[in-house]
């Protein structure tokens, strides 16, 4: 197994490192991109992210993320699953970082403090826990050492026999324990943990997304 996921790292290096660069580039962007990129993965959960990108991209886009009410976020999110939930909760997240009527998201980003970075916002921003808080800051260019423990990530964990089973909950004592899991085994094959996890989601969907 572990050959075959090098093989496959070597052939797909080029593209997770350039998908990578993408999400740090974007570090350097407004905060209302940096904003969208949270909204993504507020909705992430049990949908698919394709569908999510595309829901949160048509809001940003006719300006409804940023200004419109409860009816205008729900009516945006086709194709998310459970779309009356999260679109509550993306209305908190805006309420959370507005102010004067501007969102400010970056001042809350402490890039020397990644990990405390991610606890304030799992524990603040309704709707995400430690892997959606993981997940956005990887997506924007500070994923180097955290998992995004999503249901491909565990299946391929699985298959290297780092986990017995496929949780279908995992409580913070337990996520940090498997984060562990793959941060020694991603240093075992040399391969960092940030392509390491983009490696693992294209084995599964197809794709390099994000």
């Amino acid at each position: 197994m572990i050959r075959k996921i090098i093989s496959e790292h070597t052939s797909k290096k080029r593209f997770i490192k350039n998908r990578l660069k993408e999400f740090r580039s974007i570090w350097n962007s407004s905060d209302k991109k940096i904003f969208s990129e949270l909204c993504f993965c507020i909705c992430t959960p049990q949908s698919k992210a394709v569908s999510c990108d595309q829901a949160i991209s048509r809001l940003s886009a006719n300006g409804a993320l940023f200004k419109g009410g409860l009816g205008e976020i729900r009516a945006g999110l086709k194709g998310v699953r459970f779309p009356n939930n999260k679109a509550k909760y993306i209305a908190r997240a805006r309420d959370l970082f507005t102010q004067n009527e501007v969102i400010k998201i970056k001042e809350k980003i402490r890039v020397s403090d990644i990990p405390g970075t991610r606890y304030w916002f799992a524990r603040n921003v309704t709707g995400i826990g430690l892997k959606e808080a993981s997940h956005f800051l990887r997506n924007i260019g500070f994923g180097k050492d955290l998992a995004v423990l999503d249901v491909h990530i565990l299946r391929n964990m699985s298959a290297c026999g780092l986990i017995s089973s496929i949780p279908n909950s995992i409580p913070e004592k337990t996520y940090l324990l498997m984060e562990d899991k793959l941060r020694k085994f991603s240093k075992k094959i040399n391969i960092p943990m940030d392509e390491l996890d983009l490696l693992f989601w294209s084995h599964d969907t197809g794709e390099i997304f994000k």
